[in-house]
């Protein structure tokens, strides 16, 4: 995790500079607004320097490519793609996942975005989830509709297909007592939900973050979340 604000040093941020590749460059300077560069240039430093701590390669070598849903995957060097990673950024907070031969996927979203979330809910997540959403007394709504919404976003971006599934065909259930997570697929999707696992991280009161893994049945996957600065 990565709070691309309190990243201010000039020295570092030219050091980020010179991670970059040339489109990486192109990319970040077509943003209008100097906080989204800024966001560009230290999420493009972020994932360079973890996969780095995972491979003796430096990080100024990594080479990627976009799938056909544009989720970024690897391509050189070619013995590293084993690795698996997947990025989510929002106001105030950058996050990057990585594995080895697994699916995974993060999300993560600014609570403070908050609009006319029942009327999101009815329009993107399943009748299943509308209706747990409904029951909650109002003042825990906004809490479980970002829970779901990282959930259903982190799935999806684990997949690699983005909104080419829809929201509303799998459903995710909370845990009355435990807050247990589980996920149940509409049949067209043809997934198993036992192999997968999902995590809800508490980030802060602002940010609801939340990850999922691709696993073997009965496989428990260990999640270890840090707070870093790239390069420090």
């Amino acid at each position: 995790m990565v709070e691309p604000d309190r990243i201010r040093d000039p020295e570092l941020l030219r050091a980020y500079d010179a991670l970059l590749t040339e489109d990486e460059r192109e990319k970040r300077d077509r943003f209008r607004f100097e906080k989204d560069q800024h966001s560009c240039l230290v999420t493009r430093a972020l994932v360079r320097t973890m996969l780095s701590r995972y491979e003796n390669i430096a990080p100024k070598d990594w080479r990627f490519v976009t799938n056909d849903h544009g989720r970024p995957e690897i391509a050189e060097p070619e013995i590293a793609r084993s690795l698996k990673f997947n990025l989510s950024h929002t106001n105030g907070l950058i996050a990057c996942i990585v594995a080895r031969e697994r699916e995974i996927g993060v999300d993560v979203e600014d609570r403070e975005r908050s609009g006319k979330l029942l009327d999101v809910a009815h329009r993107f997540f399943s009748p299943t989830e509308v209706a747990a959403l409904r029951k909650l007394p109002e003042e825990e709504q906004l809490d479980r509709f970002f829970l779901y919404w990282t959930l259903k976003e982190s799935y999806i971006k684990a997949r690699g297909m983005g909104l080419a599934i829809p929201l509303s065909h799998f459903s995710f259930n909370i845990g009355l007592f435990d807050n247990a997570i589980s996920i149940a697929f509409d049949p067209r999707l043809e997934d198993d939900p036992s192999s997968w696992q999902f995590t809800a991280l508490s980030y802060s009161r602002r940010h609801a973050v939340a990850a999922s893994f691709r696993c073997k049945a009965g496989e428990e996957v260990r999640l270890v979340m840090r707070d870093v600065v790239p390069l420090r």
